[in-house]
């Protein structure tokens, strides 16, 4: 199998916090937390940050989603630990961060169409697709049947959820939606050409082997 040897910001950042959340969840596990129920814990916050932005308070919003992003890397560290590092886990934990991508994107495309702003709706939905397109290539190409890994790309997940965090805290804080403007217009370009962008390096790989 192929495999991309440039690592993602989020492959950097676990790794370098590999020992504080391994002890993290050493801990947890020890108590009897279940990895799964973490990852549903995140889902939960994420979907109540989403009612808070869609209403526009964008503060609490940005602030539960803040709250709910270690919880993506501390279902691994629990898994890990208790040794139930199943398959079945990493479905569940891919399946719920679309429906997080789904909560987060709606929320401000609902948000935006209540003021009328049928334009920035459109930005919603357009960083909606990329997201799910950055995803989705990457699930794709790791298929058996192709079997090469893609992680390249300047916006992936860890990059993508960056701008939110931002933009959200940003617009909470100045009274403003100019960041949520600003940041939906990042979002929309750069998560469909990182789509682009790996599609294109699965592309050059599968050429680079016969196919």
């Amino acid at each position: 199998m192929a495999h991309d040897k440039l690592p993602t910001l989020t492959d950097k950042l676990r790794q370098g916090l590999r020992m504080p959340l391994d002890r993290i969840g050493l801990w947890l596990a020890r108590l009897g937390v279940h990895p799964d129920a973490i990852t549903v814990l995140g889902l939960l916050l994420v979907g109540v940050a989403a009612v808070f932005i869609g209403s526009g308070d964008f503060l609490r919003g940005g602030i539960l989603l803040l709250l709910s992003l270690p919880l993506d890397a501390v279902d691994g560290a629990v898994a890990r630990a208790a040794q139930r590092q199943g398959s079945f886990g990493m479905v569940l934990d891919s399946t719920l961060d679309r429906y997080a991508d789904g909560f987060i994107f709606a929320a401000f495309g609902y948000h935006f169409a209540r003021q009328g702003r049928l334009d920035m709706l459109m930005l919603a939905l357009f960083s909606l697709i990329g997201s799910y397109l950055v995803s989705y290539v990457r699930a794709r190409a790791d298929d058996s049947n192709v079997g090469i890994g893609v992680t390249v790309g300047w916006f992936s997940r860890l990059e993508r959820v960056a701008v939110i965090l931002v933009m959200t805290l940003a617009a909470g804080v100045l009274q403003s939606v100019q960041p949520l403007e600003i940041g939906l217009v990042v979002l929309a370009i750069g998560a469909n050409l990182t789509a682009l962008q790996r599609l294109r390096y699965v592309y050059s790989a599968l050429k680079n082997r016969g196919e």
